[in-house]
């Protein structure tokens, strides 16, 4: 029998539906209930879900409330709108249960600290789950800096979004105002930003959608090291009301590392790797590493073979494959959350990043990182 129930709450991101997965795939866990408060701002429905993963209807809520009350979850999966995470956080942590929140952390360092503090005083776990933290490439790069392959990290560059600009794909500013959709569907651009990803103060944009992902775990391969500068620029087409590329350049004590969002690479990654390719290539002094996203190997170069060297990905094992996995691990040893980017500290790190890089892009100018 299960001993770890799982409650999904908010289905503003897509993402809720392979959290799910992952509960069902665990032997010691289950799902007892699913909650939505707001079906207009959801991606994954209700039903859908409901009937996917063999959820009774009594065990389908509209209210949050009643939801935690009735079935009281050892861990709630959250995936509410980015500007409303620490809301939500705030909501279920008095219940007693641990968190999963999907990225991004926050909209600010404010949201993040008190989505640390609600947690604290309530004595619960708060994970955060960054999907690129469970591709091994990037898991194995961080071993290798780790074990001192490529010496100290002095450089960290980043490239990475997806082909359409949130959830939509190959989108064309038709003469007539409207936008265009692969398959031939259309919405008007009032349609496409009712949904979170096109609403730049709820976090949309190409920046919130994928910065994150890119200073999180740049901070991470860097052990922590913050810059003390960060200058940011991003583009805006004419048809869309969020950034759908953006350009941070991050000045540390020694040296500048970039990171790059993009919502219209040529290919999706998890199809086809575009070009530029998306994932990271880590410098270090005495080597450098290539990592990019779902490849099965990552290129190292070193001082003994400048020419470099393919090595395999590692194949990672239980309980670090995903978050519900990990979290659950985090419950029976009775440890808090501490593995890389779950934990609220380094992702508070690099929250700070982000919020520089959104305050430059509004200013126009270098700004100096934000506590």
């Amino acid at each position: 029998m299960p001993t770890h129930t799982v409650a999904g709450i908010n289905f503003a991101h897509f993402h809720m539906g392979d959290n799910l997965r992952m509960v069902e795939d665990h032997p010691d866990a289950e799902i007892v209930a699913i909650c939505d408060e707001d079906p207009d701002e959801s991606t994954l429905g209700l039903e859908d879900t409901a009937e996917e993963f063999d959820i009774p209807d009594d065990r389908v809520y509209e209210d949050h409330e009643a939801c935690l009350t009735e079935t009281d979850p050892d861990v709630v999966v959250l995936c509410p709108v980015p500007s409303e995470h620490a809301d939500w956080v705030e909501n279920v942590a008095p219940y007693g249960c641990d968190i999963v929140l999907e990225k991004p952390f926050a909209t600010s360092v404010a949201d993040a600290d008190r989505m640390i503090e609600a947690t604290e005083d309530a004595g619960v776990r708060l994970a955060i789950n960054w999907p690129l933290a469970w591709y091994p490439p990037h898991r194995t790069t961080k071993r290798l800096v780790d074990e001192g392959a490529i010496g100290d990290v002095v450089e960290i560059h980043y490239y990475d979004g997806n082909k359409g600009s949130g959830r939509f794909e190959q989108v064309e500013y038709g003469d007539s105002g409207e936008l265009h959709f692969a398959g031939g569907d259309r919405k008007d651009v009032a349609g496409a930003a009712r949904t979170w990803w096109h609403q730049p103060d709820r976090g949309g944009g190409s920046l919130y959608d994928y910065l994150g992902y890119g200073v999180t775990l740049g901070t991470w391969f860097r052990d922590g090291e913050l810059p003390v500068e960060v200058t940011t620029d991003t583009y805006t087409p004419e048809w869309s009301p969020v950034d759908t590329h953006s350009v941070t350049v991050a000045k540390y004590d020694e040296g500048l590392s970039k990171y790059e969002t993009r919502w219209g690479t040529f290919t999706d990654p998890w199809i086809d790797q575009p070009q530029p390719k998306c994932g990271f290539v880590v410098v270090g002094t005495e080597g450098t590493i290539a990592s990019y996203d779902y490849e099965e190997t990552i290129r190292v170069q070193d001082r003994d073979r400048p020419d470099g060297y393919e090595v395999a990905v590692d194949e990672l094992e239980p309980p670090l494959q995903n978050p519900i996995q990990y979290v659950i691990d985090c419950i029976e040893g009775d440890h808090p959350v501490e593995f890389g980017p779950l934990n609220p500290g380094l992702c508070r790190r690099a929250q700070r990043i982000v919020d520089s890089a959104h305050r430059s892009a509004q200013l126009g100018e270098t700004v100096e990182l934000v506590e």
